[in-house]
């Protein structure tokens, strides 16, 4: 959209919590940044699992929704009290706090802002940095204090988040990285993304032992984790993609065995800690720009963002889907 009076634009929304079918794109109303706030014309918006979270109603939203946690384009307009932004900027941004990102415009915190002027990065791959690179920079080194030389295991290591994690433990200087996929066909992708072995997730018992597991699967796999940590090993909880039921962890065997269980959440870190948030967002770009971070995309139109969410939920995908909206 690139009338800048336009009152109206072209977005996906949530009209009713459901299938996939449930998404449809619509016509609403252009939003504009409050203080502190910038606008950005969207060029592209990654795809992720929290979307199809919030299209299922696990995370209760106002409907009609508009998801879309992540962008890539240009500054529209910028809101009162905002520095070192300027209309027409290129950026990547996090939009995790109040969504929207399936649309021609969103609303973001400046603080949750990275520019990209001058580093040679496409708004395909912008796009999908802001949600999945900063998730593993902050899990790693924020929650899991990673030190040089300890080993990493991470669940689904061929998807979105997976494809980050194995390539930024060892940037962070981990010794051996190791990931689980669910099926064979997956192998060869997640090999690709850094991991010195790659191997089948009902085979996590005889992975042998690591000092950090990161864990967004959920089930069977969380307590496999939980069982693979060395003393003194941290496990990180920071999803359930597989739909189990909670797994419970006694308190007790924390303190018999030396270990720590903790969580991440990038939407409420985000609330919490927004510049540390962005430094974690700079860095993701930053490595990006020097290609010491390879980041797979598919991209597919807006419109169909019904095909997107039936792709991430069927666990087939490799590396990051963002959406083409500059084609409107």
């Amino acid at each position: 959209m690139n009338n800048s009076s336009s009152t109206q634009m072209k977005a996906v929304t949530i009209p009713e919590f459901g299938e996939a079918e449930v998404l449809r794109v619509d016509t609403v109303p252009v939003p504009a940044p409050g203080p502190g706030q910038v606008a950005i014309d969207v060029a592209y918006a990654g795809a992720n699992f929290a979307e199809v979270l919030y299209r299922r109603g696990v995370v209760d939203v106002p409907l009609p929704f508009v998801p879309g946690i992540e962008v890539a384009g240009t500054i529209r307009a910028v809101g009162e009290g905002v520095e070192g932004l300027s209309v027409g900027q290129p950026v990547a941004a996090l939009t995790i706090i109040d969504s929207g990102g399936y649309a021609e415009v969103v609303v973001t915190s400046a603080d949750l802002v990275a520019p990209l002027g001058g580093l040679g990065i496409g708004m395909g791959v912008a796009a999908a940095l802001p949600s999945n690179s900063t998730t593993a920079f902050l899990v790693l080194d924020r929650v899991a204090r990673i030190e040089p030389g300890e080993s990493v295991l991470v669940h689904a290591a061929a998807g979105g988040v997976g494809s980050q994690l194995g390539q930024i433990a060892h940037l962070l200087g981990a010794g051996r990285v190791v990931g689980t996929v669910g099926s064979e066909a997956k192998i060869e992708a997640a090999r690709r993304f850094g991991y010195d072995e790659v191997i089948l997730r009902n085979r996590t018992a005889e992975a042998g032992e690591f000092d950090i597991v990161v864990d967004m699967v959920g089930g069977p796999a969380r307590r496999a984790g939980l069982d693979r940590l060395g003393p003194m090993g941290r496990l990180v909880v920071m999803g359930n993609a597989s739909g189990a039921e909670d797994v419970g962890i006694p308190a007790n065997e924390l303190w018999f065995t030396n270990k720590t269980v903790s969580g991440f959440n990038l939407a409420a870190f985000s609330a919490a800690f927004p510049k540390e948030t962005a430094q974690a967002l700079r860095r993701a770009v930053a490595a990006a720009a020097t290609g010491d971070l390879q980041i797979q995309t598919e991209t597919l139109p807006l419109e169909q963002a019904v095909e997107a969410h039936r792709r991430i939920e069927s666990g087939m995908t490799t590396g990051k889907l963002v959406l083409n909206v500059a084609a409107l």
